[in-house]
């Protein structure tokens, strides 16, 4: 079936894991102008409007990135933010230096999103910009919106972050989210408004859900803050034919599995920034990975789903990352190299192991649609579980130095970030007396360029 929005996206289902038309499915979603996207896939996480660690010419040589997810809260630090001024038809295009084949999508707030110490009100949420917590009216974000011109836009919602919301809360969460999305439906012309669904129990918004279907003909889709409430979306309605995005932050592949099972279409995956900042290259192949694949040791019965490269067992080995990988990373280079640059804080470790990542997320994506295809889906994702283990490698190493909008300070919190220098250190940070003094003289100092006379 295909959906013909009123904005310029179009969403076709070509295929269901089950004959009842839930669960898992294949869709393709086209954009005027940008690349076709085929899900179940994923949308690559923004850090301030550019993938971490992947320039423009990186992610079109060496990913398979079909979009990108933004947050305005990382471009709006200002009063008269610098991104408004951007000319063309694609503002987020031309400021972040994206290629014009990426689907944009805009939201308010990153995903994860930093827990305000401030409510939403009636009018406006909390966000967390790179100079502080101020507030996003939801007039203004309707503007921003319409200046910016993303592919996809996603309406404020009362959404709780970090706490359980009660019941008086609840049932605001709902009025006001319905009532920001009537705004920004308001004049919309030019941007397809993915609709959000709380994560609350259905019944509680099922006003708010109804009017969503009322809409039909402004709605492109849906944004799915907790995965669960799929089921719970009839599937004889209108709103079961739309694409899903979830924003529900899938913590593992395991998660991530679930979620297609219950019918997710489009994703956002913080863990492969995470793994790539911890130093961790994922190794996890659906379903299971090809016999002659030697994948490094780890002496378990199950197999790890990353691989951490500080591991000073790679310091000698000239394997790739993964033998079968067809990425850059492991066409190009060996571990004990990645291991290297990372020792030397030389940031081509983390590009080249976030190139990998997302190489791994695109290849796992599709194999998932070969296998809905196949109809082999639900015995496939049991072989996964069995082959794999349940959760990513715990991070054993120093990553890039974070900043300060990635995380919200508290009271005598030890630092994030470790010195660079540490006056009076020797090299295996032992206590010098005298500091660190040169072995040679004046003379051979001054020979070898490492220092100069001053006359007096």
């Amino acid at each position: 079936m295909r959906l013909q929005m009123a904005s310029k996206l179009t969403f076709q289902v070509l295929n269901h894991a089950e004959s009842n038309n839930v669960g898992a499915r294949i869709g393709k979603l086209s954009i005027l102008g940008r690349k076709e996207l085929h899900t179940p896939n994923f949308l690559a996480v923004s850090s301030r409007g550019v993938v971490p660690h992947m320039t423009p010419d990186v992610i079109i040589a060496s990913s398979d990135i079909g979009g990108v997810h933004m947050a305005l809260e990382d471009f709006i630090e200002r009063k008269t933010p610098p991104i408004l001024d951007c000319p063309g038809r694609s503002p987020l295009h031309t400021f972040n230096a994206l290629p014009s084949s990426l689907i944009t999508l805009l939201a308010p707030r990153r995903t994860p999103a930093v827990t305000a110490p401030n409510g939403n009100t009636n009018t406006s949420i909390s966000i967390f910009s790179s100079t502080g917590f101020q507030t996003l009216s939801s007039k203004s974000y309707s503007v921003f919106a319409q200046k910016l011109q993303p592919d996809i836009c996603i309406p404020l919602s009362d959404i709780t972050y970090g706490a359980l919301p009660g019941a008086k809360r609840i049932l605001k969460m709902a009025d006001r989210t319905e009532e920001w999305l009537s705004h920004m439906l308001d004049g919309n012309t030019c941007t397809s408004v993915f609709a959000p669904i709380l994560p609350i129990d259905f019944h509680s918004q099922s006003d708010y859900v109804n009017y969503i279907e009322e809409q039909a003909d402004q709605i492109s889709g849906l944004a799915m803050y907790d995965s669960n409430l799929l089921p719970d979306i009839p599937a004889t309605t209108y709103l079961s034919q739309l694409p899903r995005l979830s924003l529900d932050e899938p913590a593992s592949p395991h998660h991530i599995l679930r979620q297609v099972a219950l019918g997710m279409d489009i994703f956002t995956i913080p863990f492969v920034g995470f793994a790539t900042d911890s130093g961790i290259a994922l190794s996890f192949v659906f379903p299971r990975p090809p016999p002659n694949d030697n994948h490094i040791e780890t002496g378990q019965n199950v197999l790890p789903l990353g691989i951490d490269m500080w591991n000073t067992d790679h310091v000698t080995s000239t394997i790739p990352i993964i033998p079968s990988c067809k990425c850059y990373s492991c066409i190009s280079h060996h571990v004990a190299f990645i291991q290297h640059l990372l020792n030397a804080k030389e940031m081509l470790g983390w590009v080249l192991i976030q190139i990998h990542n997302h190489h791994i997320m695109s290849q796992f994506f599709k194999a998932i649609r070969e296998s809905i295809a196949r109809g082999t889906f639900e015995a496939d994702v049991e072989d996964f579980s069995r082959v794999y283990e349940s959760e990513l490698p715990a991070k054993s190493g120093q990553g890039p130095r974070v900043r300060g909008y990635h995380f919200k300070s508290e009271a005598n919190q030890a630092k994030k970030n470790a010195k660079a220098w540490k006056a009076g250190l020797g090299p295996n940070e032992e206590k010098l007396e005298d500091g660190l003094v040169p072995d040679g003289g004046t003379g051979e100092l001054e020979e070898k360029e490492f220092a100069e006379k001053i006359s007096k």
